[in-house]
């Protein structure tokens, strides 16, 4: 459940903002200018939820399978990815704001990962298989 928990906070709120806050403001016709600030003040708020999420989900994911086969699975690959997509954003954010190109790119990177993870299989605990 904690898997399921954490990869609906992180994910669906990747999705939502990108894809629906934005685009409501924007309609709603709030200018270019706000909806920008908007978006410059949550996402990395955003990002470092993600990043705390993947990395409990890391935690449930090494629970489930044994610790060496953890990145051998798909899920702990997409984890990985997500966690480096994760400090990435922050890291660019913090030292060098104006790479919105890379900004936005490890943003959606960020989402097409998180939306891999939601079609993989939750893990199991199998007692046999932790060490």
């Amino acid at each position: 459940m904690t898997w399921q928990i954490a990869q609906v906070f992180w994910v669906g709120g990747v999705w939502v903002m990108h894809f629906v806050l934005l685009k409501a403001l924007e309609n709603l016709g709030f200018t270019n200018v706000l909806v920008e600030e908007v978006a410059m003040y949550m996402r990395p708020l955003l990002i470092g939820l993600a990043g705390l999420c993947v990395i409990l989900q890391l935690l449930v994911l090494g629970q489930a399978v044994s610790v060496k086969r953890l990145f051998q699975d798909v899920r702990g690959q997409l984890l990985l990815a997500s966690l480096l997509l994760s400090c990435s954003f922050l890291l660019t954010h913090a030292f060098l704001p104006s790479a919105t190109i890379w900004l936005e790119y490890s943003y959606v990177l960020l989402g097409m990962c998180g939306l891999l993870l939601v079609i993989q299989p939750v893990p199991q605990y199998d007692p046999a298989t932790s060490e």
